[in-house]
C-alpha cells in the first residue's frame, strides 16, 4: 500500500491548491463571526456505513492552515465505520476549523468513496484468483489520493503514470501497424526489466500478443467466451487482464473466465462519496 505519511507529504502542493480554490482572498464568512483567535474542537461524525480513507490529508488541510491543528482520530484508514460513529475530534483555531472544513471533507468523502466501493466490488471476487486493478481514469491532480483509497478498499493499483510502465492500447497498435510490430519496438525500446503489456480486441489479436512474447495481455470488451477462450490460447504464457466497462455491477460475470486481473475505471470515476460532516464545534477554554 502506498505509505499515507509520504503521500500527504508528496500532496501538499496539490492540497495548497484546492484551499487556494475555496479561499482565493479571505473566508468572509469566517472572518465577520470570529475575527480573533479562539481555541475550539468540532467533532467528525460518520453519516453512512463505509470505509474510511483519507485521515491523514484530512488533518494535513488543517495544518496547512495552522500547524498546531490537530486531530484525535478513533479510527484509522482502512476500518469499516457506522453510521452515527464518532470518528475524530479536531481541536485548533475555530477560524482554521470552519475554513478548512470543506476542502478537508471534500477529500475524505471522496477517498473514503472510493475505498468503499473498491471494498465492495473486492467482495465480489472473493473464492477467485482474479485481483482488482483500478486505472488511470482518475480525477484531474487527485490521482495520488485516488490510488491510496483504492489500496484502503483492497484493490491494486495499475500503473500510476505513462512514466510507469508500458500498456500497448489500440492507438499504439496502430500507430506501430499491428500488434506484433508494436510489441517488438517496445522490446526494442524500453529496458529489459520493464514488462511490456499490450491491448487486444479479438482472439487473432490474442495469438499475436503470444507469438510477440507480450508479457501481459488485457483482453479488451471481449465477450465471456472469448476470454475464456483467449485463457486458453495464452495457457500461462503471458498474465491476462479483463477490461471494458467494467462495474461492481457486472464483475461477478467475469468470475469464471480465468482471467488474472480485472481493471475497473469506476473505482474512480464512479464511486459514490461516503456520507461524513463536521457537527457540534464548540469553543474550549484555556484549560482544555
Amino acid at each position: 500500500m502506498l505509505n499515507p505519511i509520504s503521500a500527504v507529504l508528496n500532496a501538499d502542493e496539490l492540497i495548497k491548491l484546492a484551499l487556494k480554490e475555496d479561499i482565493s482572498n479571505e473566508d468572509v464568512s469566517t472572518n465577520a463571526v470570529m475575527p480573533d483567535f479562539r481555541k475550539g474542537t468540532v467533532q467528525l461524525i460518520c453519516k453512512q456505513d463505509g470505509i474510511i480513507c483519507g485521515l491523514e490529508v484530512f488533518e494535513r488541510t488543517f495544518k496547512i492552515l495552522d500547524a498546531r491543528t490537530w486531530v484525535k482520530a478513533y479510527v484509522k484508514d482502512g476500518d469499516e465505520v457506522k453510521k452515527g460513529e464518532l470518528l475524530a475530534d479536531v481541536v485548533g483555531d475555530i477560524r482554521v476549523l470552519l475554513s478548512g472544513e470543506r476542502v478537508a471533507l471534500n477529500y475524505l468523502q471522496r477517498m473514503s468513496g472510493i475505498a468503499t466501493y473498491t471494498h465492495e466490488t473486492v467482495k465480489l471476487l472473493e473464492g477467485s484468483k482474479t485481483r482488482l486493478l483500478d486505472t488511470r481514469k482518475t480525477t484531474p491532480n487527485m490521482r495520488i489520493f485516488e490510488k491510496y483509497a483504492v489500496k484502503c478498499g483492497g484493490g491494486d493499483n495499475h500503473r500510476y503514470n505513462l512514466s510507469d510502465g508500458i500498456l500497448l492500447k489500440d492507438n499504439h497498435i496502430g500507430a506501430a501497424g499491428g500488434v506484433g510490430n508494436a510489441v517488438a519496438m517496445a522490446k526494442k525500446y524500453a529496458s529489459f526489466v520493464r514488462k511490456i503489456e499490450i491491448e487486444v480486441e479479438n482472439l487473432d489479436q490474442v495469438v499475436e500478443a503470444v507469438e510477440a512474447g507480450a508479457d501481459i495481455i488485457m483482453l479488451d470488451n471481449m465477450s465471456k467466451e472469448d476470454m475464456r477462450e483467449a485463457v486458453k490460447i495464452i495457457d500461462g504464457r503471458a498474465l491476462t487482464e479483463c477490461s471494458g466497462n467494467v462495474t461492481k455491477d457486472n464483475i461477478s460475470e467475469i468470475i469464471d473466465t480465468g482471467v488474472d486481473f480485472v481493471s475497473s475505471g469506476a473505482l474512480t470515476h464512479s464511486a459514490p462519496i461516503l456520507d461524513l460532516s463536521l457537527k457540534n464545534l464548540r469553543p474550549l477554554s484555556e484549560e482544555e
